[in-house]
C-alpha cells in the first residue's frame, strides 16, 4: 500500500519543504506555508500496457486548418491572435473588480448568439446574482446556462452530460477536488483542478476560459506552474478608479504575445476602444510646459501617447524622484543625462513623470520623449503641440534608431501631428512617403534647440 505523509508547500511560487518555514527560501514571502498529505509511490508498479498512444513520424501528421471562432470583441480577438481555438485553455487575470467576469459574460453573448453552447460555473456568486449582472450587461441569450458549484468531480458530470462548446470557471482559486484534503486556493488544489480542466479541453475539443486572482504584486495567484499549463494567459490591467482597461497577453501558444486590447468600463459593460491615441490624447492641456506626445508600439500597432513632467525646486538635501508608467530606473538614468550632457542642473529639484491614461512605456523608444517632457518643464517653455518627439537615449546623449517608424509616424499624421523629431537614422527609409516636416537629430542636445527653441 501506498505511504501516506505530509509536506508543507509554499502558496505562493509552490515551494515545497518536509516542515514548515516561516519564510519560503524560494520567494521570500512570509506564512505562505501549508500543510498538505502527500502520496508517496514507493513500491507501486507502473501499469500501462502501451497501448493507448503510438508514436508518430513528424511528416505524416496531418493539420486540420479550422477556422478561429470569433468572440464578438474585435479587440479580445486582436489579443487571442484572431479568435478563439478549439481546444484550447486559456486564464484570464486581474485584480478584484477590474472587469473579468463582466468580460466573460459579454464573450458569452455573442458566442451564444452564434449559435454556442456556454456553460458558465461560478464558484463565488449564486447564479441569481449572475442573473443580476447578466440583466444589467444586456446578456439575454438562451444558450448560456450558469451553474454555482466549486466541486469538480460535480462539474464534470455536468459537462459529460450538457457537453458545452465553451466552459467558463469563475474562478479556479475555488475549485476543489474531493481526492484532495487541501483546502481550495492551495497549491494542489489549483494544479489538480486546472489539469482536470486541461484534459476535458483537450480529449472533447472545448475551449475553456479560466478566471484567477492575482498577487499584490500582479501575478495569477497559486503555482507557478499553472501559467505553463494553460495556452493562453492574459492579464486584465487597469486603475480600478479609471474607466480604461487595457488586456495584455503575455502568453500565447496560437498567436502573439505583444498585442494589446483596450477597453472603457461604463455602467453597460465594457466598450471597445477603437481609436486608442484619440483616447489617451483626448484631454491634453495645450500650451503646457512638461507634456511631450510619443509613440509606442504595442503588438502590432501603434498608439500615441501623453507624457507628463514636472520639476519643482526642492529645500531639502535630497530631491524626490517618482515615475507612473515608466521604468522607475530608466527614468533616473535619463535625468542624469540631462545633468552630464545638456548641463541641467536637476539635483536640486523633484522631478515626476506620468504617462496618461494608466499606459506603461517599456520600450527605448520613449527616452526622447519622456527627456522631453522633463526639459520642458525644468525650463518653463511649452512644446508645439504639433509636435511630436521619439527616438532611443544613448548614455552619451547620442539618439539611437527604433524599429516600426514608419508605422509610428503614420498613426500620428492620422492624429494631425506636423513636425516629427526623430533619430537621423531613421530619416533616410522615410523620404518621399509622408507630405510633413520630418527633423532627424544625432543628440539630446539637437532635440531640444529644435523642441524648446534652444532656451
Amino acid at each position: 500500500m501506498a505511504k501516506t505523509k505530509t509536506k508543507f508547500v509554499c502558496g505562493e511560487c509552490g515551494n515545497e519543504s518536509p516542515k514548515w518555514l516561516g519564510k519560503c527560501p524560494e520567494c521570500n514571502r512570509w506564512n505562505t506555508f501549508a500543510e498538505e498529505l502527500e502520496q508517496s509511490m514507493v513500491g507501486l508498479r507502473l501499469t500501462g500496457d502501451g497501448s493507448s498512444a503510438k508514436p508518430l513520424a513528424l511528416k505524416d501528421i496531418e493539420i486540420t486548418n479550422e477556422s478561429r471562432l470569433t468572440t464578438g470583441l474585435d479587440e479580445l480577438n486582436i489579443v487571442l491572435g484572431g479568435g478563439l481555438v478549439s481546444g484550447s485553455l486559456v486564464l484570464l487575470g486581474g485584480d478584484p473588480g477590474i472587469g473579468k467576469s463582466t468580460l466573460l459574460l459579454q464573450m458569452s453573448e455573442n458566442l451564444g448568439q452564434l449559435g454556442m453552447k456556454v456553460l458558465y460555473v461560478s464558484g463565488e456568486e449564486s447564479a441569481s446574482q449572475i442573473k443580476i449582472r447578466a440583466e444589467r450587461l444586456g446578456v439575454s441569450t438562451p444558450n448560456i446556462y450558469l451553474l454555482s458549484e466549486n466541486n469538480m468531480d460535480n462539474i464534470g458530470f455536468i459537462i459529460s452530460e450538457t457537453k458545452p462548446n465553451i466552459i467558463i470557471i469563475d474562478s479556479i482559486q475555488t475549485m476543489f477536488s474531493p481526492a484532495l484534503t487541501s483546502a481550495p486556493g492551495s497549491v494542489s488544489q489549483v494544479r489538480e483542478a486546472t489539469h482536470t480542466l486541461m484534459r476535458m479541453a483537450k480529449t472533447t475539443n472545448t475551449t475553456v476560459f479560466i478566471a484567477g486572482h492575482v498577487t499584490k504584486e500582479g501575478s495569477i495567484a497559486g503555482p507557478r506552474v499553472l501559467e505553463h499549463m494553460v495556452d493562453t494567459v492574459l492579464y486584465f490591467e487597469g486603475d480600478s478608479h479609471l474607466s480604461y482597461r487595457i488586456l495584455r497577453g503575455v502568453k500565447n501558444r496560437f498567436g502573439s504575445t505583444n498585442e494589446i486590447g483596450i477597453f472603457e468600463m461604463s455602467d453597460m459593460g465594457l466598450k471597445q476602444i477603437e481609436n486608442p491615441s484619440q483616447m489617451l490624447l483626448s484631454g491634453r492641456m495645450k500650451g503646457v510646459p512638461g507634456s511631450c506626445v510619443t509613440a509606442a508600439i504595442e503588438g502590432t500597432r501603434a498608439m500615441l501617447v501623453e507624457v507628463q513632467a514636472l520639476t519643482s525646486h526642492t529645500n531639502f538635501g535630497m530631491p524626490r524622484r517618482n515615475s507612473a508608467g515608466v521604468d522607475f530606473n530608466r527614468a533616473i538614468l535619463l535625468i542624469a543625462v540631462l545633468e552630464k550632457r545638456v548641463g541641467m542642473q536637476l539635483g536640486n529639484s523633484d522631478a515626476y513623470i506620468n504617462v496618461v491614461g494608466g499606459i506603461k512605456l517599456a520600450e527605448p523608444a520613449a527616452d526622447l520623449g519622456i527627456l522631453a517632457a522633463i526639459a520642458s518643464s525644468f525650463r518653463n517653455k511649452e512644446i508645439d503641440e504639433g509636435t511630436i518627439i521619439m527616438g532611443e537615449v544613448g548614455l552619451a546623449g547620442e539618439v539611437r534608431a527604433v524599429n516600426f517608424m514608419e508605422k509610428r509616424v503614420n498613426e500620428a499624421v492620422k492624429m494631425g501631428f506636423k513636425t516629427f523629431i526623430i533619430p537621423r537614422n531613421n530619416v533616410e527609409g522615410l523620404k518621399g512617403k509622408f507630405n510633413v516636416n520630418i527633423i532627424g537629430v544625432q543628440n539630446v542636445n539637437e532635440m531640444l534647440d529644435i523642441a524648446l527653441g534652444g532656451k
